[in-house]
């Protein structure tokens, strides 16, 4: 079996699962999630994708970790070994993946692993796009308001546009790493859009969005979406993905918000600076985005 962890947010959790499916689907073999490590988590709306989307995966049991990584199995084992230093202590069948972008060795893996990581990238899923988009077909019919923007959206040359704030702005380790897209960002992204596109309606989705009311300027047809909270929050995800084109932030959710989008035609346009630090993002794009 293929054993991946999921934790992280909506999008985060997404990219994991993609990751793991390609390689079960690739070995002919079990994929199984590790869910355990929610149990002391308290970011984001825990767990989701059974919640959210048509699918029954299989949830590792005790028993399943402990026959792949033996004595390793054990959460406490499994985080201290996750730290670099501990490398050469890993059992071999104890994946971390090894830096942000497209890890080669990915392809060469056998069956009988555990999976670490994030793996935000296209690559480590583009033979099973076709599964991962049956995946991930939202669960609930929407209801109420999100109907009549999901009708407002059809009708339109919709746009979404996601400002991602929240532990962003609020927690100083967080934003040290991730950063804010700038104002001149979406401007710049505004801008591009409109030449392209004829009669654009804009969509905005924040976690902040007074902030946005009063920060950013448009002088296009634009609706503020700021009604789905907590536990309905991804129903923003499953809007952005009718919607024709996106401007997304430095964020998995909307990444994922414009992915969903099936359309050839469709222009996204991404920030240039996904992190502050160092991170190498250049196999986070899929070929066709347009950096900004």
């Amino acid at each position: 079996m293929v054993i991946v962890q999921i934790i992280g947010g909506l999008g985060n959790q997404m990219f994991q699962y993609a990751a793991g499916c390609e390689l079960a689907e690739r070995l002919g073999s079990r994929l199984v999630l590790d869910i355990s490590a929610f149990k002391n988590y308290t970011l984001h709306q825990g767990f989701e994708l059974n919640r959210l989307f048509e699918m029954t995966p299989a949830i590792a049991t005790t028993k399943d970790l402990r026959c792949l990584l033996g004595w390793q199995h054990s959460p406490i084992l499994r985080s201290l070994l996750s730290r670099r230093r501990l490398a050469t202590l890993r059992s071999p069948r104890f994946i971390l993946e090894p830096h942000f972008h497209f890890w080669n060795g990915f392809d060469e893996l056998g069956d009988d692993i555990y999976l670490v990581g994030y793996w935000q990238s296209e690559k480590y899923f583009k033979s099973v796009i076709a599964q991962i988009r049956e995946a991930f077909r939202f669960r609930l019919p929407l209801e109420g308001q999100n109907i009549e923007l999901a009708a407002r959206i059809s009708q339109t040359q919709a746009v979404s546009l996601h400002v991602r704030r929240g532990d962003y702005a609020s927690n100083l380790k967080t934003k040290a790493v991730h950063g804010l897209c700038s104002l001149d960002y979406y401007r710049a992204a505004v801008a591009h859009v409109v030449r392209k596109v004829d009669k654009p309606e804009f969509f905005i989705f924040s976690d902040d969005i007074n902030w946005v009311r009063t920060n950013l300027q448009l002088d296009f047809p634009h609706n503020f979406v700021e009604h789905n909270k907590e536990a309905s929050s991804y129903i923003d995800m499953q809007l952005m993905s009718l919607c024709r084109h996106h401007v997304i932030a430095n964020s998995s959710f909307s990444w994922w918000g414009a992915w969903l989008n099936p359309s050839l035609e469709k222009i996204v346009v991404v920030p240039r600076l996904w992190f502050v630090n160092n991170n190498n993002v250049q196999d986070l794009f899929p070929e066709g985005c347009v950096l900004l």
